[in-house]
């Protein structure tokens, strides 16, 4: 209850039986994990192999210079137009 009204939670009473029963639940597992011996086992980050899926940096051809700007909202010589963000007082 005291963890609810923390984060301002309204639980109704059936709501608190239920989260009180499934917290113990967790409290009691992480308990019992606690009594195994873990000593031989080493410190990992992931149990899973450490491999990268990056495929080789090889250059491209880019898109080219219509393809790029044929759905902007304004050019102006080859180049976007967009409104300002910052206002000219601002720096």
């Amino acid at each position: 209850m005291h963890i609810a009204e923390l984060a301002r939670l309204q639980l109704t009473e059936e709501e608190i039986e239920l989260y009180a029963g499934q917290l113990s639940q967790v409290l009691d597992y992480a308990a019992e994990l606690q009594t195994l011996d873990t000593d031989a086992i080493p410190p990992t980050a992931s149990v899973l192999p450490l491999r990268n899926v990056m495929r080789p940096d090889e250059p491209q051809p880019g898109l080219p210079r219509d393809v790029a700007l044929a759905n902007a909202a304004r050019v102006i010589d080859y180049q976007f137009v967009v409104d300002a963000v910052l206002d000219s007082t601002s720096g």
